[in-house]
């Protein structure tokens, strides 16, 4: 792929949103770049997992701090949790050059699948009390939570997605932590698990810088601004984004896996 002016404001752009969004919903954008980057740009996956790894670097960069200062970001739960994703994404990363193309847009596709659905199936439940940040709320099924957050680091580093596909159901469904607060300590610790496994994509070559340094700077404007917006949104208007990327990515990852369409 050519680098021209009109893909440098492209990528720029793609970063933007994907960073806005990451931040909002904790995913860290990767849902976004990976597909896109794929099947628009015509990225083979291997690079464009790259990418995202790094652009989710930069959205944790972007969001993170201005969470801590909101009060919103649980850094304990996080630290705990982030023991198990890390070790969890080094081993990711090493399987994902083991897998095909098409192997790995499967298990994306039904990654997205899994999390969308789970997050629509809660947002058709009356809203609880601790669903926003005001109200005290007690984190539960801390063994359960590690173990989860162990897979979601294998899935960082086999997709790129920065593990917060998983991290903030599991923070929010299973620990019963706030959705907000879900959101930013997962912002908090995807830029971690991510770290962990970009190391591991640069080393084999898969990083290409003229394809990652647009991207990632929209990225982290992208992600500041959507870190300013997090208070003022409703948590149900949040997942139901969420659950939004999490399906139309699925549905057009697994049209293009099924048409052989992806780039090597």
């Amino acid at each position: 792929m050519d680098l021209t002016w009109l893909v440098f404001v492209e990528l720029l752009c793609l970063g933007a949103l994907a960073g806005a969004a990451g931040s909002l919903t904790g995913i860290g954008g990767g849902l976004i770049i990976t597909p896109v980057l794929t099947l628009g740009f015509g990225v083979p996956i291997h690079q464009a997992i790259a990418t995202s790894l790094c652009c989710v670097i930069a959205t944790s960069s972007g969001a993170a701090a201005s969470y801590i200062e909101q009060r919103l970001s649980d850094i304990r739960l996080g630290m705990t949790l982030e023991l198990a994703t890390t070790v969890g994404a080094v081993s990711g990363s090493l399987v994902a050059a083991l897998l095909s193309r098409e192997a790995l847009a499967v298990l994306f596709a039904l990654l997205l699948t899994y999390a969308g659905a789970t997050m629509v199936r809660r947002s058709f439940v009356a809203e609880s009390a601790h669903a926003d940040t005001g109200a005290p709320y007690h984190v539960k099924r801390l063994p359960l939570g590690l173990c989860g957050s162990g897979a979601a680091g294998v899935i960082s580093g086999m997709l790129g997605v920065g593990g917060g596909v998983i991290k903030v159901p599991l923070m929010y469904l299973v620990m019963e932590v706030p959705f907000k607060v879900a959101t930013a300590t997962s912002n908090f610790m995807i830029g971690v698990t991510a770290a962990a496994s970009a190391f591991i994509y640069y080393a084999r070559g898969d990083v290409r810088p003229l394809v990652t340094a647009p991207t990632a700077v929209g990225v982290f404007l992208g992600a500041a601004l959507g870190s300013r917006l997090l208070r003022r949104t409703p948590s149900r208007w949040l997942i139901l984004l969420f659950s939004f990327i999490a399906f139309y990515f699925a549905a057009i990852m697994v049209w293009k896996s099924l048409h052989g369409g992806f780039a090597r």
